[in-house]
């Protein structure tokens, strides 16, 4: 079945394509659809379904959306649904001109800003095996109209690195080099990519949304 993903970041769609191999899985860029909604939820489940219904009423074809983020806790779940545009304590939601900062940068101000929260003292609950615990969010909606959808949302618990220069791993994307997973002894980033699908929030999302399509069949 060919399903259309409200994105147009590839690495999410390389992602999707691992996980969904018995399915065609297209995103608006492949197809020339201009698409850029505006994500203005509160919530990642909010922001999955303006940008799965967003792309539903251009293509009318069932639509897989996702909304996903780190939340770290010693920055009382921040940066959360702003986690692309975060650009440090200055501008946790993003930069008053829209601007992105570098994922580099946003790595660096990530940890530094929790390392200056853990100086100050963290929230109760704010530790992960000694260290700073935060985790991945993830909300996907399939989208079939108006009255008709389906919600995932699962999590991926790890910790921040310390340093910068522990950052490690070329694999995945966004903040992996610098989520440790202690079970493992490795970053997301150093995870093949069989072994992050199994376990990670998206992963383990695309697993209820695949029960859910292989149920209902006539989508």
């Amino acid at each position: 079945m060919k399903i259309y993903l409200a994105t147009n970041n590839k690495n999410k769609k390389r992602e999707m394509a691992e996980l969904f191999p018995d399915h065609t899985i297209v995103i608006p860029a492949d197809e020339n659809i201009p698409f850029d909604p505006d994500e203005t939820g509160t919530t990642f489940y909010e922001n999955s379904l303006i940008k799965a219904k967003a792309l539903y009423e251009i293509v009318h074809c069932p639509v897989i959306a996702d909304d996903s983020g780190i939340c770290v806790d010693a920055l009382e779940g921040n940066p959360g649904i702003y986690s692309s545009r975060y650009a440090g304590p200055e501008f946790m939601h993003g930069r008053p001109d829209g601007q992105k900062i570098s994922q580099d940068e946003q790595n660096r101000f990530i940890i530094e800003q929790t390392t200056q929260a853990q100086k100050q003292g963290l929230p109760k609950g704010a530790y992960l095996n000694g260290s700073r615990s935060c985790h991945y969010t993830c909300a996907m909606v399939l989208y079939c109209g108006n009255d008709r959808l389906f919600v995932a949302q699962e999590t991926f618990e790890g910790c921040l690195i310390d340093s910068i220069e522990k950052q490690a791993g070329n694999g995945g994307f966004g903040y992996d080099p610098i989520f440790f997973l202690p079970d493992f002894g490795k970053t997301v980033a150093e995870l093949t990519p069989d072994q992050k699908n199994e376990i990670s929030h998206r992963g383990k999302a695309v697993r209820a949304i695949q029960q859910i399509i292989k149920n209902f069949k006539n989508f």
